[in-house]
């Protein structure tokens, strides 16, 4: 379903609600007036994207990825500041898959933008260790310093200290290799 058609069936909905109300069917006008801030919550948060966030907290990828699956059309059926956040969501399930094809999902979600710092830190810290899988250094010392400014409330420093470890581990393995062929 179209997302404003949410916003429009939840309209009708208060509109029927406070009908029920003015006629003295207090119950069923305060049920419906509930019902309505439910749908219209579900503008801002796809249930599906909740739903697949929960799986992805429970480390269950494949389900996730199924929840995620059932959004068609993100573009149509996920309110415009969403779709940064399905973008990173499809590339961390497919980080586990292929981490090689998620970069564009990573890429993508930081255009369209996310509200969040951490999502944002996240998705960076992903694409630096994309880049040190392909042996770009300098891109991923870019993007673990832009990681680490965007992570203002230290959720990500322990994970950006080890990513910046593994980078000094390239270093000495690349020198060695240079050693062993002189």
């Amino acid at each position: 379903m179209p997302n404003y058609i949410r916003l429009i069936l939840a309209a009708i909905i208060l509109g029927a609600a406070i009908t029920l109300m003015i006629f003295g069917f207090w119950g069923w006008g305060i049920l419906s007036v509930f019902i309505a801030i439910l749908i219209t919550v579900t503008f801002f948060y796809n249930e599906y994207m909740l739903i697949a966030q929960y799986y992805l907290r429970k480390d269950n990828m494949d389900q996730a990825g199924v929840w995620l699956s059932r959004i068609k059309n993100y573009e149509t059926q996920l309110f415009s500041g969403q779709h940064g956040y399905y973008n990173l969501l499809i590339g961390l399930i497919e980080s586990r898959k292929a981490p090689l094809q998620s970069e564009k999902y990573f890429k993508r979600a930081i255009s369209l933008g996310m509200t969040m710092d951490h999502n944002i830190a996240l998705a960076k810290l992903s694409l630096a260790g994309i880049a040190m899988a392909k042996r770009n250094k300098r891109e991923a010392t870019l993007y673990l310093q832009e990681a680490k400014k965007a992570d203002k409330n230290k959720l990500l420093a322990d994970q950006i200290k080890m990513m910046k470890e593994q980078m000094g581990q390239m270093d000495r393995t690349v020198q060695q290799r240079n050693y062993r062929q002189f």
